[in-house]
């Protein structure tokens, strides 16, 4: 989309095009995002356009699939209630969804134990049987294993010989444990810091459903460590109910993954590189210090 300026005038045009009845409401551009670009529509609702070229494929299927399982989940989250169709004036698909309240969690952690018992009610309501045609996504919902040839460049980012030792041990334990086998069931697929929002110190929503897909649960089971205070985790697995000892080690892998990826992106920024965020990079230590000190 880099042709394309993205800006309050090209939402209020869109909307007077395709949705005049929103286009009276207020718009506030929203800081962060990757994919797409937001903005605060009104009090209820957000606007988001894709600015990269593999946003339109990821917003279809949000736009397709989250309608439907909202209505089962025990958190807000940014469920689409208008879509926008590629015209002259933008050449993709775009959405009016929900509004979910909340700061994100690379920017006020999550720090109430009882967060532990809210994800893992939220994650057992998402974690149900997928459809034969629910998207598949194998680096986000697949096998560890699609992540074994990259796990030493991202382990190359900490600067700690103990911690990439730590890591890789977690990692390799992840990788050696049995692959899930059973049916696919929905996962979020992206759970991190910049994916969830907080509001007095809990969990507030869930936001980003770019890569829901059916996979293997255990990606969205990192968020014990990745996401909740330190020596939550238990209480989280005990509320969650249903991982057995594999998919606990699968989610350790996950989360050392996430973590590491969290750490880069941080990195990234601090070389003033494109693409970085400043606040990523802390997320993603603390991260690992959680799952490094529960192995």
């Amino acid at each position: 989309m880099d042709d394309i300026k993205i800006d309050q005038e090209l939402v209020r045009s869109l909307l007077d095009d395709q949705h005049p009845d929103l286009a009276g409401l207020e718009i506030r551009e929203v800081d962060g995002g990757w994919d797409n670009m937001m903005w605060r529509l009104g009090d209820e609702l957000a606007v988001r356009l894709p600015r990269l070229t593999r946003a339109p494929a990821l917003m279809r299927s949000e736009q397709r699939w989250l309608p439907a399982l909202a209505p089962h989940l025990p958190l807000p989250v940014p469920t689409p209630v208008r879509v926008g169709e590629p015209s002259a004036l933008f050449p993709e698909t775009w959405t009016v969804t929900s509004w979910v309240a909340g700061v994100p969690a690379d920017q006020e952690p999550i720090s109430r134990p009882d967060a532990a018992d809210s994800l893992a009610k939220f994650l057992r309501a998402l974690h149900r049987a997928a459809p034969d045609e629910a998207p598949a996504n194998p680096t986000h919902g697949g096998a560890l294993q699609t992540h074994a040839n990259g796990i030493e460049g991202w382990l190359a980012v900490l600067a700690s010989d103990e911690h990439a030792t730590a890591a890789r041990r977690v990692w390799d334990d992840a990788v050696a444990a049995p692959e899930w086998d059973r049916a696919p069931s929905w996962i979020h697929g992206d759970l991190h810091p910049a994916n969830v929002v907080v509001a007095d110190g809990t969990l507030s929503g869930v936001i980003d459903f770019g890569e829901l897909c059916a996979g293997d649960p255990a990606a969205d089971l990192a968020a014990a460590w990745v996401l909740l205070p330190a020596g939550t985790a238990p209480r989280f697995l005990d509320a969650y109910g249903i991982a057995d000892d594999a998919m606990i080690r699968r989610a350790r892998g996950w989360a050392v993954l996430r973590a590491l990826v969290l750490i880069t992106i941080g990195q990234m920024w601090e070389q003033g590189l494109p693409g970085g965020k400043r606040t990523w990079g802390p997320a993603g230590r603390a991260a690992l210090e959680r799952v490094l000190s529960a192995a």
